[in-house]
Protein backbone atom coordinates (compact mmCIF):
# COMPACT_ATOMS: atom_id res chain seq x y z
CA UNK A 1 0.00 0.00 0.00
CA UNK A 2 0.97 3.27 -0.86
CA UNK A 3 2.03 5.93 1.66
CA UNK A 4 1.29 9.42 0.77
CA UNK A 5 4.19 11.74 2.36
CA UNK A 6 3.73 15.63 3.06
CA UNK A 7 6.96 17.37 2.82
CA UNK A 8 7.25 20.93 4.35
CA UNK A 9 10.21 22.84 4.00
CA UNK A 10 11.07 26.13 2.02
CA UNK A 11 14.18 24.66 0.53
CA UNK A 12 13.96 23.50 -3.02
CA UNK A 13 16.85 21.64 -2.55
CA UNK A 14 15.62 19.44 -0.12
CA UNK A 15 12.61 18.45 -2.38
CA UNK A 16 15.43 17.26 -5.27
CA UNK A 17 17.21 15.61 -2.50
CA UNK A 18 14.06 13.34 -1.33
CA UNK A 19 12.93 12.62 -5.06
CA UNK A 20 16.86 11.45 -6.06
CA UNK A 21 17.24 8.99 -2.55
CA UNK A 22 13.93 7.77 -2.87
CA UNK A 23 13.24 7.56 -6.50
CA UNK A 24 13.25 3.54 -6.20
CA UNK A 25 10.53 4.20 -3.70
CA UNK A 26 8.48 6.52 -5.78
CA UNK A 27 8.89 4.06 -9.00
CA UNK A 28 7.86 1.07 -7.00
CA UNK A 29 5.11 3.00 -5.63
CA UNK A 30 5.69 2.51 -2.21
CA UNK A 31 5.79 6.22 -1.35
CA UNK A 32 3.99 9.24 -2.97
CA UNK A 33 5.80 12.70 -1.73
CA UNK A 34 3.80 15.77 -1.96
CA UNK A 35 5.77 19.09 -1.21
CA UNK A 36 4.77 22.52 0.22
CA UNK A 37 7.21 25.13 1.63
CA UNK A 38 5.09 26.72 4.63
CA UNK A 39 2.78 26.02 7.10
CA UNK A 40 -0.13 27.59 5.33
CA UNK A 41 0.67 25.64 2.15
CA UNK A 42 0.86 22.26 3.96
CA UNK A 43 -2.57 22.63 5.94
CA UNK A 44 -4.05 24.26 2.22
CA UNK A 45 -2.63 20.40 0.65
CA UNK A 46 -3.86 18.47 3.78
CA UNK A 47 -7.29 19.91 2.48
CA UNK A 48 -6.74 18.57 -0.82
CA UNK A 49 -5.29 15.46 0.06
CA UNK A 50 -7.15 13.67 2.63
CA UNK A 51 -5.22 10.35 2.57
CA UNK A 52 -1.77 11.97 3.60
CA UNK A 53 -0.03 9.45 6.06
CA UNK A 54 2.90 11.51 7.71
CA UNK A 55 4.20 15.13 7.73
CA UNK A 56 8.02 15.54 7.33
CA UNK A 57 8.14 19.26 8.69
CA UNK A 58 11.03 21.76 9.00
CA UNK A 59 11.13 24.65 11.64
CA UNK A 60 11.85 27.66 10.43
CA UNK A 61 9.99 28.46 6.95
CA UNK A 62 7.85 31.82 6.18
CA UNK A 63 4.23 32.33 6.67
CA UNK A 64 3.84 29.64 9.33
CA UNK A 65 6.82 27.96 10.85
CA UNK A 66 6.90 24.52 11.72
CA UNK A 67 5.80 24.27 15.71
CA UNK A 68 2.87 26.00 14.73
CA UNK A 69 1.80 23.74 12.10
CA UNK A 70 2.63 21.06 14.49
CA UNK A 71 -0.04 22.09 17.10
CA UNK A 72 -2.94 22.76 14.03
CA UNK A 73 -1.82 19.16 12.62
CA UNK A 74 -2.47 17.91 16.57
CA UNK A 75 -5.90 19.64 16.57
CA UNK A 76 -7.11 19.26 13.43
CA UNK A 77 -5.83 15.44 12.67
CA UNK A 78 -4.27 13.41 15.76
CA UNK A 79 -3.66 10.38 13.50
CA UNK A 80 -1.24 12.32 10.95
CA UNK A 81 1.92 12.05 12.58
CA UNK A 82 4.98 14.48 12.00
CA UNK A 83 8.43 14.11 12.07
CA UNK A 84 10.80 17.36 12.11
CA UNK A 85 13.06 17.70 9.90
CA UNK A 86 15.33 20.74 10.82
CA UNK A 87 18.31 22.49 11.27
CA UNK A 88 17.70 24.01 14.68
CA UNK A 89 18.15 20.61 16.88
CA UNK A 90 18.77 21.98 20.12
CA UNK A 91 16.93 20.23 22.91
CA UNK A 92 14.74 23.19 23.38
CA UNK A 93 13.50 22.93 20.14
CA UNK A 94 13.62 19.04 20.73
CA UNK A 95 11.32 19.28 23.50
CA UNK A 96 8.93 21.84 22.29
CA UNK A 97 8.41 19.64 18.96
CA UNK A 98 8.19 16.54 21.21
CA UNK A 99 5.83 18.27 23.66
CA UNK A 100 3.42 19.55 20.85
CA UNK A 101 2.98 16.23 18.78
CA UNK A 102 5.38 15.82 17.16
CA UNK A 103 7.01 11.51 16.23
CA UNK A 104 9.94 12.27 16.24
CA UNK A 105 13.18 14.52 15.38
CA UNK A 106 15.96 14.59 12.48
CA UNK A 107 18.60 17.43 12.18
CA UNK A 108 19.79 18.59 9.20
CA UNK A 109 22.26 17.98 7.03
CA UNK A 110 19.97 14.65 6.88
CA UNK A 111 21.34 11.29 7.21
CA UNK A 112 19.25 9.69 4.41
CA UNK A 113 19.68 6.40 5.82
CA UNK A 114 18.72 7.53 9.40
CA UNK A 115 15.61 8.99 7.46
CA UNK A 116 14.82 6.41 5.99
CA UNK A 117 14.26 4.38 9.37
CA UNK A 118 12.56 6.96 11.14
CA UNK A 119 10.10 7.12 8.39
CA UNK A 120 9.66 3.24 8.58
CA UNK A 121 9.19 3.29 12.09
CA UNK A 122 6.64 6.06 11.87
CA UNK A 123 4.41 4.38 8.91
CA UNK A 124 4.68 1.09 10.81
CA UNK A 125 3.43 2.85 13.61
CA UNK A 126 0.77 5.11 11.97
CA UNK A 127 -0.52 1.20 10.63
CA UNK A 128 -1.19 -0.46 14.00
CA UNK A 129 -2.97 2.89 15.12
CA UNK A 130 -5.38 2.25 11.83
CA UNK A 131 -5.37 -1.31 12.44
CA UNK A 132 -6.79 -0.39 16.29
CA UNK A 133 -9.35 1.86 15.10
CA UNK A 134 -10.93 -0.43 12.74
CA UNK A 135 -10.94 -3.51 15.18
CA UNK A 136 -12.50 -1.03 17.41
CA UNK A 137 -14.50 0.59 14.79
CA UNK A 138 -16.26 -3.20 14.01
CA UNK A 139 -15.75 -4.95 17.66
CA UNK A 140 -17.03 -1.83 19.71
CA UNK A 141 -18.53 1.12 18.11
CA UNK A 142 -20.29 0.68 15.81
CA UNK A 143 -21.82 -2.82 17.54
CA UNK A 144 -22.75 -0.59 21.15
CA UNK A 145 -25.35 1.82 19.47
CA UNK A 146 -27.89 0.46 17.01
CA UNK A 147 -29.18 3.52 16.08
CA UNK A 148 -29.14 5.98 12.53
CA UNK A 149 -25.73 7.07 13.37
CA UNK A 150 -24.08 3.51 13.75
CA UNK A 151 -26.15 2.58 9.88
CA UNK A 152 -24.33 5.38 8.29
CA UNK A 153 -21.25 3.25 8.24
CA UNK A 154 -22.32 -0.13 7.95
CA UNK A 155 -25.10 -1.46 6.07
CA UNK A 156 -28.54 -2.94 8.16
CA UNK A 157 -28.33 -6.13 6.63
CA UNK A 158 -24.08 -6.56 7.82
CA UNK A 159 -25.32 -4.91 11.15
CA UNK A 160 -28.05 -6.97 11.74
CA UNK A 161 -25.80 -10.22 10.70
CA UNK A 162 -23.26 -9.22 13.48
CA UNK A 163 -25.88 -9.17 15.99
CA UNK A 164 -25.81 -12.76 16.32
CA UNK A 165 -22.00 -13.53 15.22
CA UNK A 166 -20.50 -15.06 17.53
CA UNK A 167 -17.43 -17.83 17.67
CA UNK A 168 -15.03 -19.50 19.77
CA UNK A 169 -11.37 -18.35 19.70
CA UNK A 170 -7.58 -18.43 20.88
CA UNK A 171 -6.16 -15.67 22.16
CA UNK A 172 -4.06 -13.95 25.67
CA UNK A 173 -6.47 -11.97 27.47
CA UNK A 174 -4.70 -9.29 29.57
CA UNK A 175 -5.93 -6.93 32.62
CA UNK A 176 -3.81 -3.62 33.36
CA UNK A 177 -5.04 -2.34 36.77
CA UNK A 178 -3.43 1.02 38.08
CA UNK A 179 -2.62 0.40 41.92
CA UNK A 180 -3.69 2.68 44.68
CA UNK A 181 -5.46 5.15 42.02
CA UNK A 182 -8.82 4.86 43.35
CA UNK A 183 -7.49 6.64 46.47
CA UNK A 184 -5.87 9.31 44.03
CA UNK A 185 -9.57 9.96 42.79
CA UNK A 186 -11.62 10.18 46.59
CA UNK A 187 -8.93 13.58 47.39
CA UNK A 188 -8.07 15.09 44.03
CA UNK A 189 -10.21 17.60 42.19
CA UNK A 190 -12.46 15.66 38.96
CA UNK A 191 -10.10 17.68 36.54
CA UNK A 192 -6.58 16.19 38.00
CA UNK A 193 -8.23 12.73 38.20
CA UNK A 194 -9.59 13.03 34.69
CA UNK A 195 -6.23 13.99 33.40
CA UNK A 196 -3.94 11.57 35.62
CA UNK A 197 -6.09 8.61 34.51
CA UNK A 198 -6.38 9.45 31.10
CA UNK A 199 -2.42 10.00 30.65
CA UNK A 200 -1.99 6.66 32.43
CA UNK A 201 -4.73 4.86 29.83
CA UNK A 202 -2.67 6.48 27.28
CA UNK A 203 0.86 4.71 27.86
CA UNK A 204 -1.10 1.74 28.22
CA UNK A 205 -2.82 1.77 25.06
CA UNK A 206 0.23 3.09 23.28
CA UNK A 207 1.85 0.00 24.39
CA UNK A 208 -1.49 -2.30 23.61
CA UNK A 209 -1.65 -1.22 20.00
CA UNK A 210 2.56 -1.50 19.17
CA UNK A 211 1.85 -5.24 19.94
CA UNK A 212 -0.98 -5.34 17.84
CA UNK A 213 -3.27 -5.63 20.61
CA UNK A 214 -7.22 -4.83 21.23
CA UNK A 215 -8.46 -2.52 23.45
CA UNK A 216 -11.77 -4.08 24.42
CA UNK A 217 -12.83 -1.94 27.36
CA UNK A 218 -11.45 0.78 29.98
CA UNK A 219 -13.25 -0.46 33.42
CA UNK A 220 -12.63 2.16 36.08
CA UNK A 221 -8.79 1.82 36.43
CA UNK A 222 -8.02 -0.83 34.82
CA UNK A 223 -7.84 -1.93 31.11
CA UNK A 224 -8.68 -5.13 29.37
CA UNK A 225 -6.93 -5.98 26.01
CA UNK A 226 -7.00 -9.18 23.91
CA UNK A 227 -4.50 -10.46 21.76
CA UNK A 228 -5.31 -12.69 18.63
CA UNK A 229 -3.23 -14.14 15.85
CA UNK A 230 0.35 -15.27 15.86
CA UNK A 231 2.56 -15.66 19.26
CA UNK A 232 -0.37 -13.77 21.30
CA UNK A 233 0.73 -14.80 24.33
CA UNK A 234 4.18 -13.05 23.63
CA UNK A 235 3.15 -10.20 22.24
CA UNK A 236 0.25 -9.86 25.51
CA UNK A 237 3.83 -10.41 27.53
CA UNK A 238 5.37 -7.84 25.59
CA UNK A 239 3.08 -4.89 25.78
CA UNK A 240 2.80 -5.57 29.82
CA UNK A 241 6.52 -5.56 29.95
CA UNK A 242 6.72 -2.06 28.40
CA UNK A 243 3.43 -0.64 29.83
CA UNK A 244 5.28 -1.44 33.17
CA UNK A 245 8.18 0.46 32.09
CA UNK A 246 6.94 3.10 30.90
CA UNK A 247 4.40 3.58 34.17
CA UNK A 248 6.99 3.03 36.56
CA UNK A 249 9.11 6.29 35.29
CA UNK A 250 6.07 8.39 36.33
CA UNK A 251 6.37 10.65 39.47
CA UNK A 252 3.35 13.14 39.87
CA UNK A 253 3.53 15.96 42.11
CA UNK A 254 -0.13 16.14 43.96
CA UNK A 255 -1.04 18.22 46.20
CA UNK A 256 -0.83 16.81 49.85
CA UNK A 257 1.97 14.33 48.60
CA UNK A 258 5.34 14.95 47.84
CA UNK A 259 4.72 12.85 44.85
CA UNK A 260 2.72 9.92 43.13
CA UNK A 261 4.47 6.52 41.84
CA UNK A 262 1.81 4.86 39.87
CA UNK A 263 2.41 1.22 39.30
CA UNK A 264 0.29 -1.16 37.43
CA UNK A 265 -0.93 -4.95 38.41
CA UNK A 266 -1.09 -7.07 35.42
CA UNK A 267 -2.76 -10.73 34.68
CA UNK A 268 -2.70 -12.09 31.63
CA UNK A 269 -4.44 -15.58 30.55
CA UNK A 270 -4.12 -17.67 27.33
CA UNK A 271 -6.75 -19.75 26.31
CA UNK A 272 -10.41 -20.62 24.48
CA UNK A 273 -12.70 -17.77 25.03
CA UNK A 274 -16.19 -17.02 23.11
CA UNK A 275 -16.35 -13.94 20.92
CA UNK A 276 -19.64 -12.28 20.41
CA UNK A 277 -22.18 -9.52 20.70
CA UNK A 278 -23.05 -9.15 24.63
CA UNK A 279 -25.39 -6.99 25.71
CA UNK A 280 -29.08 -5.71 25.81
CA UNK A 281 -31.59 -5.96 22.43
CA UNK A 282 -33.82 -4.11 24.40
CA UNK A 283 -31.75 -1.26 25.14
CA UNK A 284 -29.91 -1.43 21.83
CA UNK A 285 -26.31 -1.47 23.36
CA UNK A 286 -24.35 -4.40 22.71
CA UNK A 287 -20.81 -4.99 23.08
CA UNK A 288 -18.43 -6.91 20.85
CA UNK A 289 -16.21 -8.49 23.52
CA UNK A 290 -14.83 -11.92 24.45
CA UNK A 291 -16.20 -14.44 27.53
CA UNK A 292 -15.51 -17.36 29.55
CA UNK A 293 -13.37 -18.86 32.00
CA UNK A 294 -10.05 -17.77 30.61
CA UNK A 295 -10.98 -13.61 30.56
CA UNK A 296 -12.21 -14.80 34.42
CA UNK A 297 -8.67 -16.37 35.28
CA UNK A 298 -7.07 -13.23 33.70
CA UNK A 299 -8.67 -10.86 36.04
CA UNK A 300 -8.27 -12.93 38.71
CA UNK A 301 -4.36 -13.22 38.69
CA UNK A 302 -4.79 -9.41 38.41
CA UNK A 303 -6.11 -8.97 41.28
CA UNK A 304 -3.79 -11.20 43.20
CA UNK A 305 -0.58 -9.20 41.46
CA UNK A 306 0.94 -6.30 43.38
CA UNK A 307 2.49 -3.32 42.25
CA UNK A 308 4.21 -3.39 38.88
CA UNK A 309 4.28 -7.41 38.84
CA UNK A 310 2.93 -9.24 36.00
CA UNK A 311 1.48 -12.69 36.71
CA UNK A 312 0.76 -15.57 34.94
CA UNK A 313 -0.50 -19.14 35.22
CA UNK A 314 1.59 -22.34 35.22
CA UNK A 315 0.30 -23.30 31.94
CA UNK A 316 1.19 -20.20 30.54
CA UNK A 317 4.61 -20.33 32.15
CA UNK A 318 5.16 -23.56 30.08
CA UNK A 319 4.30 -21.96 26.75
CA UNK A 320 6.77 -18.70 27.39
CA UNK A 321 9.49 -19.81 29.52
CA UNK A 322 11.90 -20.42 27.10
CA UNK A 323 11.55 -16.83 25.90
CA UNK A 324 10.98 -14.74 29.18
CA UNK A 325 12.71 -14.48 32.43
CA UNK A 326 9.94 -15.09 35.07
CA UNK A 327 9.64 -16.16 39.04
CA UNK A 328 7.60 -18.77 40.40
CA UNK A 329 5.33 -17.39 43.75
CA UNK A 330 3.72 -20.05 44.55
CA UNK A 331 0.09 -20.99 44.50
CA UNK A 332 -3.20 -18.40 45.28
CA UNK A 333 -6.65 -19.58 45.47
CA UNK A 334 -8.27 -17.98 43.13
CA UNK A 335 -12.67 -17.47 43.02
CA UNK A 336 -14.55 -20.16 41.59
CA UNK A 337 -10.84 -22.40 41.04
CA UNK A 338 -11.13 -25.61 42.27
CA UNK A 339 -7.73 -26.09 44.86
CA UNK A 340 -4.72 -23.57 44.65
CA UNK A 341 -3.65 -22.43 41.21
CA UNK A 342 0.28 -22.00 40.78
CA UNK A 343 1.33 -18.30 39.44
CA UNK A 344 4.21 -17.07 37.87
CA UNK A 345 5.71 -13.64 37.92
CA UNK A 346 7.03 -12.46 34.39
CA UNK A 347 10.34 -10.48 35.45
CA UNK A 348 11.79 -9.42 31.86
Amino acid sequence: MKTKILVVDDESDLQILIKQKFRKQIREEKYEFIFAENGRQALEMMDANSDISLVLSDINMPEMDGLTLLVKISESNPLIKVVMVSAYGDMDNIRTAMNRGAFDFVCKPVNFDDLETTMEKTIKHIDQIRQTFDAIRENNILKMYVDDSVLNFMSRQEFENSLISNELITASVVFMDICGFTAISEKEKPDVVVRLINKYFDIMVKGIIAQNGIIDKFMGDAVMAIFKGEYHLDRAIEASLTVREEIDKIIEPIAGQSEFVPKVAIGIKSGEMVSGNIGSVTLKRLDYTVIGDTVNTAQRLQSVAKASQIIISEDDYQIIKDSFVCKEKGSVSLKNKAGEVKIYEVIN
